[in-house]
């Protein structure tokens, strides 16, 4: 008896409550408090330990929050018999505690949720298994006797003296559902809602203000039941007013609302086109005031509310169906409708409440089932829609456009193959100017938004109508081919017309914020295409040479643009396609790629990190062509990189790939012991080689292995000629150059304000410096092994680019078969191998 309780332990009932010794370190109590704010949004009242124990003040059981940080209270509240608890994702504890106060307790482990909604059963009698303590229907052993004597609930008689009584007993009934099912049922039976709305106007004839605010609670609670039948009575033409009129009472609010005053005389009801049939007009206002009655006249509901109003959501949902199909069976009503829109002497005004009509229509749409809604853009084809819009979108009004564009992504978003079937159709009678497609596209590079929304939009809608997932293949036709043909042909020049006015020079013309998000966006697209679209873009990229211009924008100011162009080229690269890897190294288009790398300076950022990334892809892809085309034409700008491993392994790479190249006899040696068999012939060796390359290498891929001895000289031929035309216009700056190159510091890494220009021969002075000056046994010199005659050189016409190419000429000259057959033994030995010789022969 005389011993302290244990450090953690929780009180219970003995009166006691909290942590005993105030250390919060038991984590199964340990809880964030929640408040819901006025925007429905949660807000965090911070982290202490929950303890429930009987509070005098409050007269009963209590939830107790103590904050872990300083031990001030967070949370006092009294477990109240008919609250609703209601316990979420086993680890949360929701509840109301005013009308507009909800709380929550977010706990950190399962065990000290269930204790604390233990505790909460407990104090209100209720069973633990349950999550919603309020829809137990847990009566008394005396109303279970009223239940079982009395069918149903007998209300008071409606007169303004017993208003308040009506009043307890609609709030009373809302917590029990069986309670609420009686009351909704004896609503119903005794016609009381229109008594109601009498008793409404004597109160406010009389100004009875207290009468009015017992309306405003009675009238609320009746929603809250959730019932059609009533919903039916409320919203008919005699009665909706009244209702709206008694929801202008609220007693919370110090001054009354003027909604009936807004219905009346602000909302005004245009027919645009006619309306001939009573019942839907009669529908249409229905529909409008009971979203607005749910928008704007009932106040936010609680998180235990919300369910309570699924009736009102189903109501107004079915209210818009059957307003969408009563239109659309109205075929004069939507002839009448398309044939204003495009006539030309209908006035702006008009047109612009026409095209709002159509766009709501659309709206409404959205709410039918799958089968409906077929029907309905079925409909809307066959009026012909999308030629209507073609008409919209050439006009000057930039609200009626903006409408229009909102109407046509309903129609992508729902069959872009009906809008790709039309444009095609379109091609073969009109312009380009006024294809469908480049009209979207136009206003997409024509928005005046400073921040491009609407661009977004359509950029969003362009994706849809050219991505391939999402089009038809029959047994006739392929919407892929013929798509994507039509449009390469007729679109993709006015989509790519910014980017080619804005790329003419080496920087952007123009690099406002606006330009720069448009071309953001179109690379955005295009980079899309590079990768659904295969020949199609290739063909559109090399021909035109779009990725030179697109590496232009890499001397934007801005950062993300300079990034969408390196990551345009990134999928590019990524493709590993040869074609594109030609075209690259033909116009040298790794050259803004390492200015902007070098420019970057010293800063680790974004742009540091996705170039790094790129050369380390071909790196480890070990694509062959492009590690050659880098370390032979910018190792010199690179070599002194040395916080990461990419560009020595790209130079470690390039060099493997020559010794084999240059020493055909020692990798067919290799290969031979390998397998321990000879073989005599010639092309069965070369077989034997190409295996040796594609087993040796890590993730090669077909098309990627070294090009064989009889193609070599080809090869360096191609390679060849731009390098000496460079070499010519070097001779121009060759001074100016070596200045620039001096100043390179140690680090490898320039400070931001250098600049390295390529422009003037600088490629082939980095490679001629990095070959001749910084390597011992420069190739070119007498007896040096790489020059003509010496084994492993090439003929004359390219000794030059040997003399290049080569590291010190030095590759693999001395053959050792013990060494190579100690290579089969050790495997991963066998690169180093062939360097430490090199080593050797280099310092002898």
């Amino acid at each position: 008896p005389g011993q302290p309780p244990a450090p953690l332990a929780i009180a219970s009932q003995s009166g006691g409550c909290g942590v005993a010794g105030g250390r919060m370190t038991d984590t199964r109590r340990r809880v964030k408090v929640y408040t819901l704010n006025e925007d429905r949004q949660w807000d965090d009242r911070g982290t202490g330990h929950v303890s429930s124990c009987y509070v005098e003040r409050l007269k009963g059981m209590s939830l107790l929050v103590r904050a872990e940080s300083d031990g001030s209270l967070l949370l006092e509240s009294k477990i109240n018999p008919n609250t609703a608890y209601q316990k979420q994702q086993d680890t949360l504890i929701v509840w109301s505690e005013a009308e507009n106060y909800d709380l929550a307790l977010s706990f950190q482990e399962k065990a000290g949720c269930d204790e604390i909604w233990e505790k909460i059963c407990q104090v209100q009698g209720k069973d633990p298994s349950v999550d919603i303590t309020q829809d137990l229907v847990d009566e008394s052993e005396e109303e279970r006797f009223d239940d079982m004597s009395s069918p149903g609930l007998e209300l008071p008689s409606c007169e303004l003296s017993r208003l308040e009584e009506i009043a307890e007993l609609v709030a009373s009934s809302l917590p029990s559902p069986l309670r609420r099912e009686k009351l909704a049922l004896a609503l119903e039976n005794e016609g009381y809602i229109k008594k109601l709305l009498e008793i409404f106007h004597v109160c406010e004839d009389l100004e009875n203000i207290e009468g009015l605010h017992h309306l405003y609670e009675i009238i609320k609670g009746i929603f809250l039941l959730n019932r059609t039948a009533l919903f039916e009575v409320m919203f008919s033409e005699e009665c909706i007013m009244d209702v709206i009129g008694c929801l202008e009472y609220d007693p919370s609010l110090s001054q009354s609302r003027k909604h009936r005053e807004f219905l009346t005389k602000t909302a005004k009801f245009k027919e645009v086109i006619p309306i001939s049939d009573p019942e839907l007009k009669q529908k249409i206002h229905q529909t409008y005031r009971v979203q607005y009655i749910q928008d704007m006249v009932l106040p936010t509901p609680s998180v235990f509310e919300e369910n309570m109003l699924s009736t009102l959501h189903s109501f107004i949902f079915f209210n818009k169906v059957e307003i969408v199909g009563m239109l659309q069976e109205d075929e004069k009503f939507l002839t009448d409708l398309f044939a204003q829109l495009t006539d030309e002497a209908t006035d702006e005004e008009k047109r612009q409440e026409l095209v709002n009509f159509l766009k709501e229509f659309c709206a409404f749409s959205q709410t039918l089932q799958p089968q409906n809604r077929d029907a309905f853009f079925k409909t809307l084809s066959n009026m012909g829609i999308l030629p209507a819009l073609e008409v919209i979108l050439g006009m000057d009004d930039a609200q009626v456009r903006s409408a229009a564009t909102d109407i046509f992504s309903y129609l992508v978003e729902y069959n872009p193959s009906m809008v790709r079937e039309f444009v095609m159709q379109e091609a073969q009678q009109n312009d380009d100017d006024i294809l469908l497609i480049n009209l979207i596209i136009e206003h997409m590079i024509c928005d005046t938004d400073p921040e491009l929304g609407g661009a977004v939009l359509l950029m969003g809608l362009l994706r849809t109508l050219v991505d391939p997932e999402n089009m038809l293949a029959t047994a006739n036709k392929t919407e892929k081919t013929e798509f994507l043909g039509f449009f390469y042909k007729h679109c993709m020049h006015v989509l790519t017309a910014p980017l080619l006015a804005n790329t003419t020079e080496d920087k952007p013309s123009k690099d406002d914020f606006q330009t720069a998000q448009l071309l953001a966006l179109i690379l955005e697209l295009l980079t899309f295409c590079v990768e659904h679209h295969t020949y199609h873009i290739k063909n559109y990229i090399i021909n035109k040479d779009i990725l030179r211009r697109v590496l232009v924008l890499m001397a934007s100011k801005h950062a993300f643009l300079a990034l969408c162009a390196l990551r345009f080229k990134r999928k590019i690269i990524g493709l590993k396609d040869e074609f594109y890897n030609r075209y690259i190294m033909k116009s040298f288009l790794f050259e803004p790629v390492v200015k902007a790398f070098l420019n970057n300076g010293s800063r680790y950022n974004l742009m540091n990190s996705a170039i790094i990334e790129m050369f380390e892809f071909i790196r480890v892809e070990d694509i062959k062509s492009l590690t050659a085309h880098v370390i032979e034409n910018y190792w010199k700008a690179l070599e002194d990189v040395d916080y990461v491993q990419t560009f020595k392994g790209l130079k470690l790479r390039f060099e493997q790939q020559r010794e084999r190249q240059d020493n055909p006899k020692l990798d067919s040696m290799r290969s031979i012991l390998r397998n321990h068999r000879y073989r005599r012939d010639a092309r069965t060796l070369e077989d034997e080689e190409e295996m040796w390359f594609n087993t040796d290498e890590d993730d090669m891929e077909d098309g990627e292995a070294v090009v064989p001895p009889s193609d070599k000289t080809k090869n360096d031929e191609d390679i060849m000629d731009p390098i000496s035309k460079f070499m010519e216009r070097k001779k121009l700056k060759e001074s100016e150059e070596k200045e620039v190159l001096l100043k390179t510091n140690l680090s490898g890494r320039q400070s931001p304000s250098f600049k390295l220009s390529f422009s003037s021969g600088t490629k082939s002075n980095l490679t001629s410096q990095s070959s001749a000056s910084n390597l011992p046994g420069s190739p070119g010199s007498p007896g040096s092994p790489g020059s003509p005659g010496s084994p492993g050189s090439v003929s004359k016409s390219t000794s030059q680019m040997a003399a290049i190419t080569t590291k010190g000429g030095l590759v693999g000259l001395v053959d050792y078969p013990d060494d190579d057959e100690e290579d089969d033994e050790e495997e991963d030995k066998e690169e180093t191998l062939p360097l430490s010789k090199k080593a050797k022969l280099e310092s002898s």
